[in-house]
């Protein structure tokens, strides 16, 4: 899944927190961190790159991990019971994985890279961690996360991106 970093590929906290206090999109992530709140979120997730074309989330697998997108666009696919495929695409300064990271449910959609991707993922153990030792902070984030969920639901055409 996760391909190796290239070398030109550097890796910050603030190229993250650039992107989501950037981003127009009506599901951005919507954060109220200090710089430091910002540090410590940092050291619970890890950074890597997708490539044009690879898969991230796989539709009915059952893993709970985050993406939070720092560059890049990803697509999502739903096939329905008739076989219909819907699209929607999500933007750096949001995140892909909220729906089964509160479901606790298998994956709905299956997310590939449109074009080269930087992204963040926190892991649902890494979040306890999280929690257990920076409740402020695990708070801050569900409440964001929250509000990335609510959006999408109210937007039909954006329902399939809540993976």
């Amino acid at each position: 899944m996760n391909a190796p970093l290239p070398t030109s590929v550097r890796f910050d906290i603030q190229g993250l927190i650039n992107a989501i206090a950037h981003s127009h999109a009506s599901d951005a992530l919507r954060c109220q961190f200090t710089p430091q709140q910002w540090d410590v979120l940092a050291g619970y997730m890890q950074p890597f790159a997708l490539q044009q074309g690879q898969s991230l989330i796989e539709q009915g697998s059952a893993d709970q991990t985050l993406y939070f997108i720092e560059s890049g666009t990803l697509s999502v696919h739903y096939q329905d019971e008739k076989g219909r495929i819907r699209l929607a695409m999500v933007a750096a300064g949001s995140m892909v994985g909220e729906g089964a990271f509160f479901s606790r449910l298998p994956r709905n959609a299956t997310v590939q890279a449109s074009n080269a991707c930087q992204l963040w993922c926190l892991t649902a153990i890494r979040f306890k961690e999280l929690s257990n030792r920076h409740s402020p902070i695990a708070l801050e984030l569900c409440l964001a996360m929250g509000g990335v969920m609510a959006k999408r639901l109210y937007n039909r055409p954006k329902r399939v991106a809540v993976t």
